[in-house]
């Protein structure tokens, strides 16, 4: 018994030690707790939160929240709320996958210990290649915004419009009772902000206009690729592999 003990002890310790040991579990917890105990999100353009505290393990020497903390956290919410609003579900239908190609973040004011939050996540829009998504990170003591966050999620193994479209056909298969009173369908996703996600005379779906600070930010991006591959040699189709 005791050697067990032990044994189950050197592997705790190896696991914290050798690898990103909470965040291992705190990404497939959000995942899994939005896909079973919570209600699916049929507004795909919704803003989510997801409930956080500032503990001891998140402190920098000047006893607030270190900058990697607002990053952890804006990613398990992101797939929190990716899971919820179906994108997930639809990319692994689909055989694809995406990944974080560029995030920023803007603090504005200092998180606390033991200062409750929450991380107020929403999806801006999407390109050819990319969705683009907002993390907030509000106190709740004064609903202060203390820090904002802009991730471009990179799809591969196929485009964000398939994604969209997927889920507007799995949608439009579901019964029409379920629509909340004054609630909008469009393609399948409803809600009055959507009314704009109309097919285009290609068949594709329209995206929403991405705030202006959002396309400077993207262009910044481009620039930004244009001239590492011009230094590196690589073409897009390298790179993308």
């Amino acid at each position: 018994m005791l050697g067990l003990a032990v044994a189950s002890l050197a592997v705790a310790l190896a696991y914290f030690a050798l690898l990103d040991g909470w965040y291992l579990v705190r990404v497939p917890c959000a995942v899994l707790r939005a896909r079973l105990l919570q209600p699916r999100v049929r507004d795909l353009l919704a803003e989510q939160r997801y409930a956080g505290r500032v503990l001891p393990s998140d402190l920098d020497l000047l006893l607030h929240m270190n900058n990697a903390r607002y990053l952890r956290e804006a990613d398990v919410a992101r797939a929190a709320h990716l899971a919820r609003c179906g994108v997930l579900g639809a990319l692994r239908a689909l055989g694809a996958r995406a990944v974080l190609a560029a995030s920023c973040a803007r603090y504005r004011r200092s998180l606390r210990l033991l200062e409750p939050f929450e991380v107020r996540t929403r999806l801006l829009g999407w390109d050819a290649r990319a969705f683009y998504l907002e993390a907030r990170f509000v106190s709740l003591r004064d609903g202060f915004v203390c820090a904002l966050l802009r991730s471009r999620q990179h799809v591969l193994g196929t485009s964000p419009e398939r994604v969209v479209r997927h889920l507007c056909k799995r949608r439009d298969r579901e019964p029409q009772a379920s629509l909340r009173p004054g609630a909008a369908v469009c393609l399948g996703l409803w809600s009055h902000r959507l009314r704009p996600l109309l097919l285009n005379a290609s068949g594709g779906v329209e995206p929403p206009e991405l705030p202006e600070d959002l396309r400077h930010w993207i262009a910044y991006n481009e620039t930004s690729s244009q001239l590492l591959r011009a230094e590196s040699g690589l073409s897009d189709v390298v790179k993308d592999q």
